[in-house]
């Protein structure tokens, strides 16, 4: 049974997020901001999910599903303000087109994603616990 650490979701969406915007308006790291931002993502997300492979690729999936998610929701309002914005009817139907077919680019995101969170899911880290009396 896998288990959801929405903070760690969290962390890898911001990950994922950022370097997809980066990446869309940055035109030669277009590839480093969605497959390697997804990897990134991901692996953040597993790792920050201290809970194995299995958890880690889950909270990987999540967090890549719902970056890319709203990464299209961000750049189809942006198109739709400026169709609008021209008065382009052809520019509208262009850009709701198009978000569909990112949509469905969005989900296959999400597969680098988990692949990046069951690696990070394998790292552990250790967390140190200090006591009052030195070893012997």
């Amino acid at each position: 049974m896998v288990e959801t650490n929405w903070r760690a979701v969290g962390v890898g969406f911001v990950v994922i997020a950022v370097l997809g915007i980066v990446g869309a308006y940055v035109e030669q790291l277009a590839v480093f901001g969605t497959v390697l931002g997804s990897i990134v993502g991901g692996f953040t997300a597993g790792y920050f999910a201290r809970m194995g492979t299995g958890n880690g690729a889950w909270n990987g999936l999540l967090a890549g599903a719902i970056g890319a998610l709203v990464l299209v929701a961000v750049l189809v309002v942006l198109g739709l303000a400026v169709s609008v914005v021209e008065l382009s009817l052809g520019g509208v139907f262009a850009t709701v087109g198009i978000a569909l077919a990112a949509v469905m680019l969005a989900l296959f995101a999400a597969i680098p994603a988990a692949i990046g969170g069951a690696i990070g899911g394998m790292m552990t880290r250790e967390d140190r616990v200090e006591s009052g009396r030195p070893a012997a």
